[in-house]
């Protein structure tokens, strides 16, 4: 694999073990409302970044609430489980670790709020391998635009041609590599979709970050 100078990662079903919370948050968030997901749901959600799930929320399921106060509520559930125990994916430390001794510069692009990810990182003892975290919030557009990844790139320094992103989802690969960037795609079981058509379009795709570990040293 070819040597980057900049790895952009994003971080839930990347660099924490937190899919699985994602997988029914949203369905409980409905039903604290007392609403029901509809049949499509699932699906819906593998093509919809996080940050996008409150404008969905209204529109497929009439809530009468702002995006900012729906974000708010599913944080909230979400909160205990950030600061206290959400666990880091096998393998990410040591391919941190390999990265930085490449000279490689990283950083975070996430769909989650800064409040969660934060902590959650500096309590798993990698928040120091990155430069700066760059949310959707933040930067006020999902990962279906790209602004998250050239405002990360434009952050390293580095060409987007020299710019690695890593990502799970179809919807986020997709717009890395519309926009030029190389993508290794790491499959994340818990809320695996589409996963042909990722390996399809990424440059390189691992089944887990075990498998990852020859980036830095190919």
């Amino acid at each position: 694999m070819e040597k980057y100078k900049g790895i952009i990662f994003d971080v839930d079903g990347t660099i924490l073990d937190t899919m699985h919370i994602w997988k029914n948050i949203e369905v409980e968030f409905l039903r604290s409302l007392g609403l029901e997901p509809k049949p499509s749901f699932g699906e819906d959600l593998l093509m919809l970044d996080g940050s996008e799930i409150p404008e969905y929320f209204i529109a497929e399921y009439g809530i009468r609430l702002t995006a900012e106060e729906i974000r708010d509520g599913i944080n909230r559930m979400l909160e205990e489980f950030y600061m206290l125990e959400a666990p880091l994916k096998e393998g990410v430390i040591p391919v941190l670790d390999a990265l930085r001794s490449s000279g490689a510069k990283m950083c975070v692009a996430t769909a989650t709020d800064r409040y969660l990810i934060e902590p959650a990182l500096k309590r798993c003892g990698v928040l120091d391998y990155f430069g700066r975290i760059f949310t959707c919030n933040e930067v006020k557009a999902s990962k279906n635009r790209p602004d998250i990844y050239i405002c990360a790139a434009a952050f390293l320094q580095t060409e987007i041609k020299d710019t690695l992103v890593v990502e799970d989802a179809l919807y986020a690969v997709r717009t890395a590599k519309e926009a030029g960037f190389p993508v290794a795609a790491v499959c994340d079981r818990t809320a695996a979709g589409h996963q042909d058509e990722i390996k399809e379009l990424c440059d390189y795709y691992y089944e887990s970050l075990t498998d990852f570990h020859s980036l830095a040293n190919a």
